[in-house]
């Protein structure tokens, strides 16, 4: 359970954005876990910084976990480039903490898990865990199809593979919204978890609605709640 509430927390508010430009954005969500009487919420924001770079927020909060995390990126010709992030987690089970420095003149990521020190070589395009959603986010707008993420977890590092499955309409707070459905990709022979994602194809590409089922069957589902880009609300029909 701890696994899969980490893992929706940290998708189900991608940050709105369009192909070829970021965009300010703020977002709220609600989470529901079937089977179980759990609720809980989550804000994201995106804010462009004086210095050029842009700095990306999270919160989630539940009745017995709490998680943030912040991003500070580059956007560079197109490109994602993560220069720190951040992590902490507590509640539900053991307390976890991780700071990371992208030093992208030496290809080196360094840090701290916990107290664990942080040493990897920074790959072309790597990613921490916050800025890949950012990515994601931006190639589904742009019209890929498939997608695939080095990512930069802490003292590891995982490739995160998803694909496009198509239209589908979402009801949400915010009204009925036309969206882009997007699987992570994971090999079944090994596990039987199913995540999937909804974008929608106007508001920058904002994410409205995330489903997860773990492999006892509990499911979570996560709607958008309300939200904004470039500073207008997010309506649907």
């Amino acid at each position: 359970m701890r696994r899969a509430l980490l893992f929706a927390f940290a998708l189900f508010a991608l940050p709105a954005v369009q192909a070829a430009d970021l965009h300010p954005f703020s977002a709220s969500y609600t989470a529901d876990w079937k089977q179980l009487p759990m609720s809980g919420s989550a804000e994201r924001s995106l804010v462009k910084n004086g210095d050029g770079t842009w700095t990306l927020n999270f919160k989630a909060s539940m009745l017995i976990a709490s998680l943030t995390e912040t991003s500070v990126i580059k956007f560079d010709k197109d490109a994602l480039q993560p220069k720190s992030y951040t992590f902490e987690r507590g509640g539900l089970g053991k307390a976890k903490k991780i700071n990371l420095d992208f030093d992208h003149s030496a290809n080196k990521v360094t840090g701290f898990e916990n107290k664990d020190p942080v040493n990897v070589t920074l790959e072309s395009g790597m990613l921490d865990k916050s800025t890949y959603q950012l990515a994601l986010q931006r190639d589904v707008a742009a019209g890929k199809k498939s997608m695939s993420y080095r990512v930069v977890e802490g003292t590891d590092t995982d490739t995160y593979d998803f694909r496009v499955i198509g239209p589908e309409k979402v009801q949400t707070k915010a009204g009925s919204i036309d969206a882009i459905k997007v699987e992570r990709v994971r090999d079944p022979s090994q596990t039987k978890r199913i995540t999937q994602m909804w974008f929608a194809k106007d508001w920058g590409g904002i994410l409205v609605a995330l489903r997860q089922v773990e492999t006892d069957g509990k499911e979570y589902n996560i709607m958008l709640l309300d939200g904004t880009v470039d500073g207008q609300a997010v309506k649907g029909s």
